[in-house]
């Protein structure tokens, strides 16, 4: 496995970064397969839009080619979550999330020299292409829809609240930090839920190495190690949560669970 304090963010691109990421977490996980897949789709994409002169009509066929013809697009059926994050799996079925469907998309724009960039917009992530006449597109990673700003004001009302209003800052381009910080979000949440604790460990780790002091991924370390019955490291992790976040609603439940692994303790000794 990767050494998780190796990876140096600040010197990775995006997808090097979920790479990187994607091999410390999973020891199985395939980099030469993934990569070798990888560059044969951005020699056939390179091929597809190559009659094109204009970057805006580049980037109409590459979503031609990855939503129509590599039938890229989002999961259905029954599935676990974390099959359709893993961008080995993506790869394989062409079903994703709009994060894991995004950084592929992304990827490959990249590599064909166009203006596409990510934003964490509240609902997904989206992406945002730039062009020189100050327009702009915003393209839905899931099916390759231009979205309009209509759109954009319903995912919000529908999703987050019926007084949420667009605000261009909802717009702005995510650095491949922040990126990278959501994919492991979601990625240790469906873990947590599978009940793959020691991978899902692996995520919080790394999410912590992002940023150190954050209460919340302590406590979930704390809960994946009280899962694995690691009950002296899950205490102090616990502890650290309630006493920094007293406010929390989920203290009190947390507080009931400190307590509890406190009276066995007890017993044992």
């Amino acid at each position: 496995m990767k050494s998780l304090s190796s990876i140096n963010f600040s010197k990775l691109s995006l997808f090097d970064s979920i790479i990187a990421t994607s091999r410390a977490i999973r020891k199985d996980f395939p980099t030469d397969v993934v990569l070798s897949k990888l560059h044969n789709k951005i020699q056939e994409a390179k091929s597809y839009v190559s009659l094109e002169i204009e970057p805006n009509e580049k980037l109409k066929k590459l979503l031609e080619l990855f939503y129509k013809r590599w039938n890229f697009g989002g999961a259905s059926g029954i599935y676990k979550l974390s099959d359709v994050l893993w961008i080995d799996n993506v790869l394989n079925t062409h079903q994703g999330t709009a994060v894991s469907l995004g950084i592929l998309l992304l990827h490959i724009a990249q590599e064909l020299k166009l203006p596409l960039n990510p934003v964490i917009f509240p609902t997904q992530l989206i992406l945002r292409a730039d062009w020189t006449n100050k327009k702009k597109w915003l393209i839905n990673p899931f099916n390759g829809d231009i979205l309009d700003k209509h759109t954009l004001e319903v995912w919000l009302k529908g999703n987050i609240s019926p007084t949420s209003e667009l605000y261009e800052n909802d717009l702005y381009k995510a650095e491949s930090i922040t990126v990278i910080r959501k994919m492991l979000e979601i990625l240790k949440s469906a873990l947590m839920e599978e009940k793959k604790m020691e991978l899902a460990l692996n995520a919080i780790n790394l999410l912590l190495q992002i940023d150190p002091n954050d209460p919340y991924e302590i406590r979930d370390r704390g809960l994946v190690y009280a899962q694995l019955e690691c009950n002296h490291v899950a205490l102090t992790d616990l502890i650290y949560f309630v006493e920094h976040c007293p406010e929390d609603p989920i203290s009190e439940i947390i507080k009931v669970q400190i307590h509890a692994m406190e009276q066995k303790k007890m017993v044992l000794h």
